[in-house]
């Protein structure tokens, strides 16, 4: 008999408390969940034209923070470049040249974001190509992951309602071509 009761202490010893069990189930759950709602927006792929576009925030190089929420009613060009893109050197002229066309009408928003890049040569990028817009680096890339860029340069321009319109992956390779895409989206 007191072999069975030694057994049976040693079983009931080595027996973790149920709540213990029950927390480190519940946890283990919460992180499944957790990592299943990872992977989902991992592979959701890019915002689709047609679809409503987040907001987000920019602060530009100058310290100014723009929340695109800020500009609803507007259209939206969200222009990603680097200083290292030869093709951004090629359309970034043409996108200077359009924002100065669209600015007095206050129509448009241009957002320039500068993306994996460091400050001095992003700044050397805007004076040497004289661009006025706001631009500003994408800290953490958040917004380049929120459109799932695949490389620069590349545009999205956002339509008055908050919907993606237009995808650009590429240099655009003419003011005309910008301002096509703009125009049908204002009238």
């Amino acid at each position: 008999m007191t072999v069975d009761n030694d057994i049976k202490t040693q079983e009931q010893s080595h027996r973790l408390p149920s709540w213990v069990v029950v927390v480190a189930f519940t946890g283990l759950v919460a992180f499944l969940v957790l990592v299943g709602l990872g992977l989902r927006r991992a592979q959701s792929g890019p915002i689709t034209v047609g679809q409503k576009v987040p907001d987000f925030s920019l602060t530009t190089f100058e310290g100014q923070t723009i929340n695109t929420k800020d500009y609803a009613g507007k259209v939206i060009l969200v222009n990603f470049w680097a200083s290292w893109c030869k093709p951004c050197e090629q359309e970034a002229y043409e996108m200077e040249e359009a924002y100065q066309y669209y600015k007095p009408g206050g129509e448009v928003l241009f957002l320039g974001v500068d993306w994996v890049d460091t400050e001095p040569e992003a700044l050397g990028f805007i004076n040497k190509f004289g661009l006025t817009y706001a631009n500003g680096p994408d800290l953490g890339t958040k917004i380049g992951q929120m459109f799932r860029i695949q490389g620069v340069p590349e545009t999205y321009v956002i339509d008055r309602d908050g919907r993606l319109a237009f995808v650009k992956k590429g240099p655009f390779l003419s003011t005309g071509e910008i301002q096509m895409v703009i125009d049908q989206l204002l009238q």
